[in-house]
């Protein structure tokens, strides 16, 4: 590899690197698989560094494919710190926005691992039914089935904990069960709550 591509090769990483971990978190969710995840396909990017037109796209995908993988692995070849014994312990959060991301996140974990992928790409990242399908390896009409459906399980699992979407009201409206309409933080859809 010349000079000039390592020297691109470290200002991409640089630059997408926050970015490609939240993506890891989000897919898989847990920090440290994801880092796992990024690191991998940081790996296997930089030999075909110089053969690609779309390095972000071919990261996004290899993270994403990276990220299911570590959340398939058998428990025995699993690394576990001795962080992991010790319990998260939730903190409240005057505003409520911080709460609301974690009751989303919560639900986003109890999504199916393909569903709670192309959610992430499509409503996270943005991307269209195609683009999706691109990063996925799937045909679009696949990706709209498990939008569909990872939507469902998605509204499942937020009303479980709590939080009931009001299909009356515009979209994106939820109403807290504990506290009303809008919650303690207003109107936000998903999407805002993980962007968080």
């Amino acid at each position: 590899m010349s000079p000039a591509d390592e020297d691109g090769f470290r200002e991409f990483v640089a630059s997408h690197m926050p970015a490609l971990r939240k993506l890891a978190y989000v897919t898989c969710g847990d920090w440290h698989a994801a880092e796992d995840a990024v690191a991998n396909a940081l790996a296997k990017l930089y030999p075909r560094w110089g053969r690609l037109d779309r390095p972000d796209l071919y990261a996004r995908t290899m993270v994403v494919r990276a990220a299911i993988d570590e959340t398939r692995r058998p428990w025995w070849r699993r690394e576990r710190s001795a962080g992991d014994a010790l319990p998260d312990v939730p903190h409240s959060d005057p505003t409520g926005a911080s709460e609301e991301g974690l009751r989303v996140r919560s639900a986003l974990r109890r999504v199916p691992v393909r569903q709670r992928a192309v959610l992430v790409l499509r409503y996270y990242l943005d991307l269209t039914a195609e683009e999706a399908a691109e990063v996925l390896g799937v045909r679009p009409p696949t990706v709209r089935s498990q939008t569909s459906r990872g939507l469902a399980n998605l509204r499942a699992a937020l009303a479980a904990g709590g939080v009931v979407l009001d299909d009356s009201a515009e979209p994106g409206a939820w109403i807290d069960a504990s506290q009303g309409r809008g919650g303690s933080g207003g109107r936000r859809s998903a999407a805002a709550a993980l962007r968080r």
